[in-house]
C-alpha cells in the first residue's frame, strides 16, 4: 500500500467540519434507549452457539486528579476504597455475559481502559484477571492482545512487573505534551522521566508493543513547542502512536471550562502543528494508519493494513475484527454480531441494574441489512482507503452504483478537488485525501444530516 501523504492546507481548511471517528456505524448518537436488553441477550447466545473468539473491554472510570481537556467518562476522586466495590460488579456483570455465551469463550483480546485502570491495586488486577479467566478463556499465545492504558504516574516498575506476570503484553501511555508549561495548563504534571521509566520497564519486561498517545492544540502550544515533543517520542521509538486533535467543547465537558480559551493555539497553528508532526513522523519511518494513528512498518497495524484484514471498532483500529465485543462496566459498549449494546454511564444506575442481576445495558441498536452494508463500506474506506465495488457487490448482492448514485455524485466533487479516483469499479483515496478520510465516509453515512443538527461530533481537523 502507499501510505504517503500530501498536505494541502486550503483543502483542509475547506473540509473542515464536525464528523464521527467511526468506531462504529452505526454511530453511538443512534442508539436508542428503547432498545431491549432482551435482544443483546439473544445475540450473546447466538455468539456462543457459533463459538466464536471474543475480546473483553474494561472499563475503570476512577482518576485520581482531573486533566482539564479530558470528555472521558470518569470519576475523579482520591478515596481508592470506591475501587473495590466497583471490581466486584464488574465480577457479577462477567458472570451474567459468560451465561448468555453459554460456554467459556477465548478471549483473544482483551483492554483496560479509563479514566485510570491503574487506578486499581495490584491484588485488585490481579482479582480483575483471574476472574475474567474463571467465566472465560484468556488465551495467553503468541497471538494475544492484551492491552492496558498507564497513565505513568500510577506506575511503577513493581506495576509493570504485574501486569506482564498477568498477561498483558501491549500498553498505551497517555502523554498529551513533555512542555511543562502546557502540563501545568491542562492539570495534568507529568515529568518526561516518569514516562520514559515506564517505557524503560516495558523494554525491558518484554512486552510486545507501546502506544503513546499525544494531543495538539491545547493551551499553550506552538508549532515549534509540540516538535520538541514529538523529537523526543521519536527517539523513544514507541510501535505506535496516536496523535489527537483537542476538541474544546467546554458547553459538553466541564473540566474544559478551566481552560481559557485565548490560550489555545490558533485554528492556523493547529494545522501548522497538524502538518509538521505528520511529515516529522512519517520522515522517521512510521506509517499513517489512518485518522491520528501511526506505526512502525513492522507492528501489526501495519502489517493488518498492508493484507487488508485491518479493522476498526470501540477500541479504534485493530487486528482482531473477527472477534465479538464484549463491553464490562460503566458505560462500556459491546458489539455482538450485529448488536450494539451501552451501559449506564452514571455508577447509580450502573449498580442498581447489576446488583438486581440484570445487564446494566441502557441503550442499544440492532444494525439492518442497509446498515451493515454501509457499515462495510466505511470501515474498508477507514482500513484500506480503497473500496472495490465487485467485493462490495458480491458480498450484499446488490448493483453499487445504483444503489449508492447520490453517494457517487458527491464523491465526483471530491474527485474533482484529487481527494480521490472514482471510476466504475472502486474508489482509491489519494494522498491528498488521506487526511480527509472521515469526510469521504461521511459520505455514506445516512444518519449524518441529524447527528451534524445535534452537534455531536468534534471537528475533523
Amino acid at each position: 500500500m502507499n501510505n504517503s501523504l500530501i498536505w494541502d492546507s486550503s483543502l483542509l481548511k475547506r473540509y473542515d467540519r464536525p464528523g464521527p471517528r467511526y468506531t462504529s456505524y452505526p454511530t453511538a448518537v443512534q442508539f436508542t434507549s428503547e432498545f431491549e436488553t432482551d435482544t443483546f441477550i439473544q445475540a450473546e447466545q447466538d455468539s456462543g452457539h457459533q463459538r466464536k473468539p471474543i475480546s473483553l473491554y474494561f472499563h475503570i472510570p476512577f482518576c485520581d486528579t482531573v486533566c482539564y481537556y479530558c470528555g472521558c467518562n470518569k470519576i475523579v476522586t482520591k478515596r481508592r476504597e470506591q475501587a473495590q466495590p466497583y471490581l466486584d460488579l464488574m465480577c457479577q456483570e462477567m458472570a451474567m455475559h459468560a451465561k448468555n455465551l453459554g460456554y467459556k469463550a477465548t478471549v483473544e483480546q482483551l483492554h483496560l481502559g479509563g479514566g485510570t485502570p491503574t487506578f486499581l491495586s495490584q491484588e485488585q488486577l490481579t482479582q480483575l484477571m483471574e476472574t475474567a479467566n474463571k467465566y472465560f478463556h484468556l488465551d495467553f499465545s503468541e497471538f494475544s492482545d492484551y492491552s492496558i492504558e498507564i497513565d505513568p504516574r500510577e506506575a511503577d516498575w513493581g506495576m509493570m512487573g504485574l501486569l506482564r506476570n498477568l498477561g498483558f503484553n501491549r500498553i498505551s501511555l497517555g502523554v498529551q505534551d513533555f512542555d511543562p508549561a502546557v502540563q501545568k495548563a491542562v492539570n495534568r504534571i507529568q515529568p518526561r522521566a516518569v514516562t520514559e521509566s515506564v517505557i524503560d520497564a516495558a523494554r525491558a519486561m518484554d512486552f510486545d508493543s507501546i502506544n503513546v498517545d499525544l494531543i495538539y492544540g491545547l493551551p499553550l502550544q506552538s508549532c515549534d513547542s509540540f516538535l520538541k515533543t514529538v523529537d523526543r517520542v521519536i527517539e523513544i521509538a514507541p510501535e505506535r502512536l496516536s496523535v489527537f486533535n483537542y476538541a474544546h467543547l467546554p458547553h459538553r465537558f466541564m473540566p474544559q471550562r478551566r481552560i481559557r480559551s485565548e490560550d489555545l493555539p490558533s485554528p492556523e497553528e493547529k494545522l501548522r502543528i497538524m502538518e509538521a508532526t505528520t511529515q516529522r513522523l512519517t520522515e522517521a519511518g512510521y506509517v499513517y494508519i489512518g485518522m491520528d494513528h501511526f506505526a512502525l512498518p513492522d507492528d501489526d497495524l501495519a502489517a493488518a493494513q498492508e493484507d487488508g484484514v485491518l479493522h476498526r471498532n470501540f477500541q479504534g483500529y485493530t487486528t482482531h475484527g473477527h472477534c465479538d465485543l464484549i463491553g464490562i462496566g460503566v458505560s462500556s459498549i459491546s458489539q455482538v454480531g450485529n448488536t450494539y449494546a451501552q451501559n449506564f454511564t452514571d455508577m447509580a444506575s450502573y449498580s442498581e441494574a447489576i446488583n438486581a442481576g440484570r445487564l446494566a445495558v441502557n441503550k442499544g441498536l440492532k444494525s439492518s441489512a442497509e446498515d451493515q452494508l454501509r457499515s462495510h463500506i466505511i470501515r474498508r474506506l477507514l482500513c484500506d482507503f480503497e473500496l472495490n465495488f465487485h467485493d462490495v457487490e458480491s458480498e450484499f448482492g446488490i448493483n453499487f452504483t445504483k444503489h449508492f448514485k447520490p453517494e457517487l455524485e458527491a464523491l465526483s466533487v471530491m474527485a474533482k478537488d484529487e481527494l480521490l479516483v472514482l471510476d466504475n469499479e472502486s474508489i482509491s483515496v489519494l494522498p491528498r485525501g488521506r487526511l480527509l478520510i472521515r469526510n469521504i465516509c461521511m459520505t455514506f453515512d445516512r444518519y449524518m444530516a441529524a447527528a451534524q443538527e445535534q452537534q455531536k461530533f468534534s471537528r475533523v481537523i
